[in-house]
């Protein structure tokens, strides 16, 4: 039934749960697996938070700076992927929206479905945090399955 499954990563410990998941799901159904990283663009940093100027970053150093952490967390997707036997394939893209970035990808790349976190907030804090997987779920067309990542064991 699926051919294609998108997992968007940010290298969060949530997200690699998920990732996790979203492997042994697609090795499940035999599909691939299509692991997405989306950055933001520099504009979208510019008198926003002031990233840029407290840190003094070019648009090019922060580009580079990007396209190393997308690798660094694509990497561990498809390593752990190909360690259990899944296809997998990685793709980094810049959008202004994330929601919108993992949206686009999955037509692209032309996915069945998205496979994500979510981390299971609500009332005030998902008001102040919003949710990237909520987003995701008005935006698209495809099916998606949301994972609810396991909380960290208390000691």
């Amino acid at each position: 039934m699926f051919k294609k499954v998108l997992i968007p990563t940010d290298g969060s410990a949530l997200s690699e749960q998920s990732a996790n998941a979203g492997i042994l799901f697609a090795r499940s159904t035999g599909a691939e697996v299509v692991a997405l990283y989306v950055t933001q663009p520099f504009a979208a940093t510019l008198g926003f938070d002031g990233m840029s100027a407290a840190y003094a970053i070019s648009d090019t150093e922060y580009e580079k700076a990007n396209a190393a952490l997308a690798q660094k967390h694509l990497k561990a997707v498809a390593d752990r992927a190909e360690t259990a036997g899944v296809n997998v394939s990685t793709h980094a893209v810049s959008n202004f929206n994330i929601a919108d970035g993992i949206v686009q990808a999955g037509i692209d790349y032309h996915c069945d479905i998205i496979f994500m976190s979510s981390h299971g907030r609500s009332g005030f804090s998902r008001l102040l945090l919003g949710s990237v997987t909520t987003k995701v779920l008005a935006l698209t067309h495809s099916p998606v399955l949301v994972y609810k990542v396991k909380d960290e064991v208390k000691k």
